[in-house]
């Protein structure tokens, strides 16, 4: 997998930066907050994805693989 939740992490943390450029312009800002909310936005549905395969993980690990023919989403193979 080419990204990882750090690489969000770095993503966020530069968009933060770009935020607190004290030399940005009224209209550079504005375009810095739109592009914060969209980073926000797509950020928020990365972390929720992250934390429903948290969970799949934690149901898995507590009542075994065979839980994975009920949600066949989650079932875990051998690759």
């Amino acid at each position: 997998m080419k990204n990882k939740l750090i690489d969000l992490n770095n993503h966020l943390f530069a968009q933060l930066e770009r935020l607190s450029d004290e030399d940005l312009t009224a209209e550079q800002i504005e375009d810095e907050v739109k592009r914060t909310e969209a980073v926000v936005s797509v950020s928020q549905q990365i972390v929720q994805n992250a934390d429903l395969a948290l969970k799949a993980a934690k149901l898995v690990a507590e009542h075994g693989a065979f839980v994975g023919k009920y949600l066949p989403m989650i079932e875990a193979r051998s690759e």
